[in-house]
């Protein structure tokens, strides 16, 4: 609705234009100074506060503000010469008896394994294996069952291009809460989905969430062959606090031997890894697959039982 005030202001100003316009008219029309008196007045009037005022409310609290992620943005192509990884011709049969459970391996390096889970995603693994491939490094996918079979073409090129595929269950289900034959089950639809795929077995499995019983492990270990790989390093990606921050926390706290924990899943991790990995690299870490660092482990141990020892 029209402020009443506006409308009259309107017609004393069309008023005093027109007796400007026709000086020496005797007409009764407002003059410019009249409007301006008038105007000031109305202001006046409609600013005055009412004669019983009453107490405003409390200002309601602000809702939280949630930026959105910026979807569209992609890492910047990096110019010039990057940092590669070596070529290595390295043993991955590891034996079954190294152990059920690993968060890192002791080796006689300075190497480690990066690993990603929750994939294959169809814009994020393909930027991904671009940034690897430019550096010569091999990763282990962590890959969710029912998505290899949506982006079978996805594992293909990482099986093709020497990257080493792991068993994160079909549905990404927290495997402590469920019975072993739902266990066996979650494990069982996503090693058919990579066979596939990409026509490959698992060597390794990584629990969603981490979640899985000590017994649990054991029975997957028994029946599968299926070590349970952990991590060392969590960047908290999943929280999506930035590429910045999530390469800072993987570059602080990579150690020899270490498993890093990222996930391929979410573009803020890509974007990340240009920088991520570079710094590794150039901080004299080799990258290996992790059934190349778990086979090092016995080969660390059999060279420290031959060492001869130091006087």
């Amino acid at each position: 609705m029209p402020n009443p005030l506006h409308t009259l202001g309107y017609r004393f100003l069309h008023s005093s234009l027109e007796n400007d316009r026709n000086e020496g008219d005797d007409s009764t029309l407002l003059s410019r100074r009249g409007f301006l008196l008038a105007t000031a007045a109305l202001s006046s009037c409609s600013a005055a506060a009412p004669l019983a005022e009453t107490r405003p409310a409390a200002p309601a609290a602000a809702a939280p503000v949630k930026t959105p992620s910026n979807s569209a943005y992609r890492t910047p192509a990096v110019q010039g010469p990057v940092p590669r990884n070596p070529d290595m011709a390295l043993d991955s049969n590891f034996s079954k008896g190294s152990g059920v459970t690993f968060s890192r391996v002791m080796v006689s390096g300075n190497y480690i394994a990066i690993t990603f889970d929750d994939g294959p995603h169809p814009q994020n693994t393909p930027r991904l294996l671009d940034m690897l491939r430019a550096r010569n490094i091999k990763a282990t996918f962590y890959v969710i069952g029912r998505s290899v079979d949506l982006y079978p073409q996805v594992v293909r090129r990482a099986v093709a291009e020497g990257h080493e595929i792991g068993n994160h269950t079909h549905t990404h289900r927290l495997l402590s809460k469920l019975g072993d034959d739902e266990v066996r089950g979650e494990l069982t639809r996503c090693r058919d989905a990579v066979a596939r795929a990409a026509g490959v077995q698992m060597r390794t499995m990584r629990p969603p969430y981490g979640g899985l019983l000590q017994r649990q492990r054991e029975m997957v270990h028994s029946e599968f062959g299926y070590p349970t790989i952990l991590w060392s390093v969590d960047p908290l990606d999943w929280k999506r606090p930035g590429a910045s921050v999530i390469s800072s926390r993987i570059l602080s706290g990579t150690t020899t031997g270490g498993i890093v924990l990222a996930h391929d899943l979410h573009a803020q991790t890509v974007d990340a890894m240009p920088a991520t990995l570079d710094g590794l690299l150039r901080r004299g870490f080799k990258f290996v697959t992790v059934s190349q660092l778990l086979a090092m482990k016995t080969d660390a141990a059999a060279q420290a039982s031959t060492a001869p020892a130091n006087f």
